[in-house]
């Protein structure tokens, strides 16, 4: 273990680290300049349970019914060693499918642990790529590896790896509808996001194998139910754009190691579970965030467990007004600030002189228009 590892477990606490997905990876490039987020992540901390113990839970996330909806319709894409999938590929994308391997990676002869798997899922999907006979074709939920600010984080996507030809695609399950051809805009959005993290790790696999990254198609297969029924469509999705956005933004994040030694070496963000209930007093815990720097902006509200804790930690400053009225605003940290200088009860330093300027013109005008 290293001694980055052993800071992290110590961050952490005596219990299990949460793992990546997409989904979390998404949100975490969209504020990469957060330290706070950057480091509990890393940690594998808890941050769901860590909201509901110091008394700021999120109302977020999937309901029972949703995710039972989902893992049935799921389940039916793929039953058959995807029969219904491949038949929907042939005919309705027109992809030449003459023969079909299927491998089921979710578990590795009994053994589920992350390492076995992503062995398992390195050495099956090299032989798929190097064109060994009987490698397979069809892969469910193999397991990759994505650097995540200096370290390699695993995700375990709901996914299928496809190769037709020498191109493999990633297929994504998702049960929203699409009606009359059209799909919710905000959920396909965010499907193209969380597929663009798939597309990048297998890449990165297969990179690391010595075969072309490029052979990872960057139109990604996704299926949902159709119309207000459960039969699968398959449309493609160009993920190009978001691939170009979340190289851009994971290399702007900073190396974990980096962030590790600017903490104190006894912080921790232990909830001291005992018998699944937090013992450790919530006051402490909110100490402990405090340590390490964030950077809430409204946007936290879709995409952070700790959203919440942290909007109300930022009241009263430009960061929660959003990125871009905090941006207008310069240097001006404090909302009270902002309006003292508006008013004139404030004489504005040098730098501040053209914002001050600015800000006095906003409350005249908008003065003049209530009256």
């Amino acid at each position: 273990m290293t001694s980055t590892e052993a800071h992290l477990d110590r961050l952490r606490g005596d219990v299990a680290p949460v793992n990546h997905n997409a989904r979390t990876i998404a949100a975490l490039t969209g504020n990469p300049g957060c330290r706070r987020r950057a480091v509990l992540d890393a940690a594998g901390v808890d941050k769901k349970a860590m909201s509901v113990h110091i008394g700021h839970p999120v109302p977020f996330g999937q309901s029972t019914f949703a995710i039972t909806r989902g893992n049935a319709f799921e389940a039916q894409v793929k039953a058959n060693g995807c029969a219904e999938l491949l038949t929907m590929l042939r005919e309705r994308l027109g992809l030449d499918i003459a023969e079909v391997a299927y491998n089921d990676l979710e578990e590795a002869g009994g053994n589920g642990s992350r390492e076995v798997r992503h062995a398992l899922a390195r050495r099956m999907i090299d032989g798929a790529a190097a064109g060994v006979e009987g490698a397979g074709t069809l892969f469910d939920h193999p397991l990759l590896g994505l650097p995540i600010g200096g370290r390699t984080v695993y995700l375990e996507p709901d996914l299928i790896a496809f190769q037709v030809g020498a191109q493999f695609h990633i297929i994504e399950i998702k049960s929203f509808p699409v009606i009359d051809g059209q799909a919710d805009g905000g959920k396909v959005a965010a499907a193209a996001v969380q597929s663009a993290v798939y597309v990048l790790a297998l890449r990165r696999l297969f990179e690391e194998l010595g075969h072309d990254p490029q052979r990872v198609s960057h139109n990604v297969i996704l299926v949902c139910p159709e119309n207000f029924s459960n039969r699968p469509v398959a449309t493609l999705l160009d993920v190009r754009r978001q691939l170009t956005v979340l190289k851009r933004q994971l290399s702007r994040l900073r190396r974990v190691d980096e962030l590790l030694a600017t903490l104190d070496p006894g912080l921790t963000f232990d909830l001291g579970v005992r018998d699944g209930t937090a013992t450790r007093p919530a006051g402490e815990v909110v100490a402990a965030l405090g340590e390490v720097e964030a950077r809430y902006s409204p946007d936290c509200l879709d995409m952070c467990e700790l959203s919440y804790f942290c909007r109300a930690e930022a009241r009263g400053t430009t960061h929660a007004l959003g990125r871009t009225v905090r941006e207008e605003l310069g240097g001006i940290e404090f909302v009270d600030t902002a309006l003292r200088l508006a008013e004139g009860r404030l004489a504005p330093t040098v730098e501040l002189a053209e914002t001050a300027h600015a800000l006095r013109t906003a409350l005249r005008m908008r003065t003049e228009c209530l009256s």
